[in-house]
């Protein structure tokens, strides 16, 4: 190793975890995040108990949707700006898997700055069913929030809610 070469350590903590009961639940959230870590990811597997093909997933930081979106999906590109950040499967047994559900990865870093927070975001909807719908995306975020985010809140597009066994994960990231 050269003298221009550094070696940073990296802790990956869980935060938090959320497992989604047999009520099924109208959001997923996570309160009083820690100011200790340098960066955020969250990682989730997700189904809705809406009955179409999928279901658009919110993503709120300290209660606000003040976003926007950039989308790179498998049916072409959009740039337009999005109240949403991510898909969920539906159950609806013959227009998804049944029992698949979606991963969703959000990773934000410099979370406790003061300057609006960015975020990548990858979303993935497995789908073997003739005519189905599958989803695959990558999304690039940015909150307006000028404060570090301290709740995360996951929730379902228009109502409905998550179905059981959905989970999600908070990981708190620190290099030092």
């Amino acid at each position: 190793m050269g003298n221009s070469e550094r070696i940073m350590a990296t802790t990956y903590r869980a935060i938090a975890e959320v497992a989604v009961g047999a009520s099924g639940a109208a959001n997923i959230q996570f309160t009083s995040i820690p100011a200790t870590y340098t960066d955020l990811h969250l990682v989730a597997s997700l189904r809705t108990t809406t009955n179409d093909g999928y279901q658009s997933v919110t993503v709120n930081f300290n209660g606000s949707p003040s976003y926007s979106v950039r989308r790179l999906y498998n049916l072409g590109s959009d740039s337009a700006s999005a109240d949403y950040w991510a898909i969920a499967p539906a159950d609806s047994a013959s227009l998804m898997t049944a029992n698949t559900y979606g991963n969703l990865s959000i990773y934000l870093p410099n979370y406790t700055g003061t300057t609006n927070k960015s975020a990548s975001v990858d979303v993935v909807v497995e789908n073997n069913v003739s005519g189905g719908v599958s989803w695959q995306g990558l999304n690039a975020g940015l909150a307006t929030l000028t404060t570090a985010i301290t709740t995360i809140t996951l929730a379902p597009y228009g109502g409905n809610n998550f179905k059981q066994y959905s989970t999600a994960t908070l990981y708190g990231i620190k290099n030092s």
